[in-house]
């Protein structure tokens, strides 16, 4: 089917600068076709009366299965007619419906699908920052998969601690206890408070000393030869 809103040339130009922005980002998941300004290359739905919606997601690999439908609005196609006939239509079809829409028209967007009954997965809102565009999420289906955004690299999540061995159940379910550790050896201490205070080994009993041999007096040594001498002189 052919637009029903003809644009104005720069709402035009920033419509179709969205939709190649959000090509890129799409890009990293998706096999992304688009259809900016008057251009028919993607369309969607039966075909005697297809759609061309903005942006046209196929999924990666050999089916080329239809992963999600993209339009993009400005502020002069947020309106009755078009939420009647093209997001209407696209919420019927068995992919994912994304609608971005200015941040100014955030409010009329949703009052238009919830008067309608529109099923939209997921509502962005862009505005302008400079020379930037600027993409904020502001609702999401209860059932979405937070896949289904464009593609951001994630930080690496932090590792678990890992749980000690008092949180481990035991075989009856029980929590097992840590072991218990020995009892750490007392240091000495350098001062000399503690020394004294140490106990002394006992001493060793020692044998009692030998008696001195008293020697005779050169007297009696004398007197004891003195029968010896003569009686070899007798002999």
């Amino acid at each position: 089917m052919s637009p029903i809103l003809v644009r104005p040339v720069r709402e035009q130009l920033e419509h179709d600068r969205v939709i190649r922005l959000l090509q890129a980002k799409y890009k990293r998941k998706f096999d992304v076709a688009i259809n900016p300004g008057h251009e028919q290359t993607a369309p969607v739905g039966a075909a005697p009366s297809p759609w061309y919606p903005d942006l046209v997601l196929h999924s990666t690999d050999r089916g080329r299965r239809l992963a999600g439908i993209v339009e993009v609005e400005t502020a002069e196609s947020v309106n009755n007619l078009e939420a009647m006939s093209q997001w209407a239509a696209f919420a019927r079809q068995r992919a994912e419906f994304h609608l971005y829409v200015p941040a100014a028209s955030i409010d009329v967007t949703r009052r238009l699908c919830a008067d309608i009954g529109i099923s939209v997965t997921e509502i962005w809102a862009y505005h302008a920052v400079g020379d930037q565009l600027r993409f904020v999420l502001v609702q999401r289906a209860a059932g979405a998969v937070k896949s289904s955004r464009p593609a951001k690299p994630d930080a690496k999540a932090p590792a678990k601690p890992a749980k000690s061995a008092a949180a481990r159940p035991g075989a009856n379910g029980s929590k097992r206890l840590p072991a218990s550790k020995p009892p750490a050896r007392p240091i000495a201490a350098k001062s000399g408070a503690a020394k004294s205070a140490a106990p002394k080994p006992a001493a060793k009993k020692t044998a009692p000393a030998a008696r001195p041999v008293r020697r005779p007096a050169a007297s009696v040594r004398a007197t004891a030869q003195k029968p010896v001498a003569k009686a070899a002189r007798r002999r």
